[in-house]
């Protein structure tokens, strides 16, 4: 079994009452939950760098019990918590996590060290019962959801997780070639005649894309981030650890390189939009070719904040996410069987008095 590592790990004490403090949403600071004591995130910098220069104790004892094998050492590490001595196991991909003995909030800090140290993060603005909240407001108006379902679902666990994510930048030379037509109709005595023009449409243009996002972890689905957007990176900060305390974070175990495809596909979904929004005025565009070209390509890795949700009802779990900086949520609920045939009675007798009234007003009056 790894052994554990003391300089790895972070906690923030409280110089007033030596509380560990965790960064605050509301306030934007770090905060010590006992003494209600504030602090700069960034003036919390220093403890980064001193932390990595600390040197372990000495005082290992010959193992007895079965050693782990090199297949469970490749998949997780232990660490010690400063606090109570614990033990805390964490997969090669946690950052940020919490003691399961003392709770206290910790960072392991040399996942982000050196090529793998994110460039900007985007703090939490919401809190946890902000996002309890905003879940109950997710749940209003869903005419299909069971009417026990906000009442008996008990939320089983909140959790405040950074996840990382790649940014790309480039500008995009885009080319792309349509067939339009227009017809004109028109009679001339018992004879209808028809005209039918084609066009040969070229449009080109240049497009700037800053920021675009990408998934940089295997364990969040692309499309479930992709829900949650937009994120407004323009109130991120410089990376500091100290954002971390109290929640949950992930490094990349997805690379820039392995998120470029993804990122390609967005560029040019967007860019083939805009251009193809450039042609109107015609009966039927067809696409016939396309072109992109990308210069002046960069990347940034971020952090993102995100609550995760986890509800049970009847015994089975539904889960949610929500946008730790815009309160935007999404997730599955589950339909109820009286509810979905109410509605659907309800429907096809409104449809049916519908063609009723049709067939009356056509052929009774």
């Amino acid at each position: 079994m790894p052994k554990p590592n003391h300089p790895e790990i972070i906690e923030y004490k409280c110089p007033c009452c030596g509380g560990i403090v965790e960064f605050d949403p509301g306030s934007q600071l770090m905060k010590c939950p006992f003494c209600d004591t504030t602090f700069d995130p960034v003036a919390l910098q220093e403890k980064d760098d001193v932390l990595n220069a600390e040197q372990s104790d000495g005082m290992q004892w010959q193992a007895q019990a079965e050693a782990w094998t090199d297949e469970d050492s490749e998949e997780l590490d232990l660490y010690s918590c400063k606090s109570c001595g614990g033990e805390i196991i964490a997969g090669k991909t946690t950052g940020a996590t919490h003691c399961p003995f003392c709770g206290n909030p910790v960072v392991l800090v040399s996942r982000f060290a050196g090529g793998l140290k994110p460039d900007c993060v985007i703090p939490f603005q919401l809190t946890k019962e902000d996002a309890k909240q905003k879940l109950r407001e997710f749940m209003k108006g869903k005419r299909l959801l069971p009417r026990l379902f906000s009442k008996e679902n008990h939320i089983d666990e909140v959790k405040g997780v950074y996840v990382p994510f790649w940014l790309f930048q480039a500008d995009a030379d885009t080319e792309a070639n349509f067939h339009a037509t227009r017809t004109r109709m028109w009679r001339v005595g018992n004879v209808e005649h028809t005209e039918t023009s084609h066009y040969r449409l070229e449009r080109r243009g240049t497009f700037h894309f800053e920021n675009v996002p990408v998934d940089g972890s295997s364990q969040m689905e692309d499309t479930l981030m992709e829900s949650l957007e937009p994120f407004d990176v323009s109130q991120a900060k410089d990376f500091q650890t100290a954002y971390l305390s109290g929640y949950y974070a992930d490094k990349y175990d997805v690379t820039a390189e392995e998120t470029m495809e993804r990122a390609n596909e967005r560029i040019k979904k967007t860019a083939m939009e805009t251009i193809r929004g450039t042609v109107s005025g015609y009966g039927s565009v067809s696409t016939e070719s396309t072109s992109i070209q990308l210069e002046n390509q960069k990347n940034r890795y971020a952090l993102y904040p995100i609550w995760l949700l986890n509800t049970t009802y009847h015994g089975k779990s539904y889960h949610f996410a929500m946008n730790g900086q815009t309160g935007k949520m999404v997730g599955n609920m589950p339909t109820g069987r009286k509810e979905y045939w109410l509605w659907y009675l309800l429907y096809a007798s409104v449809s049916s008095g519908i063609a009723w009234l049709i067939l009356y007003l056509l052929y009774v009056r």
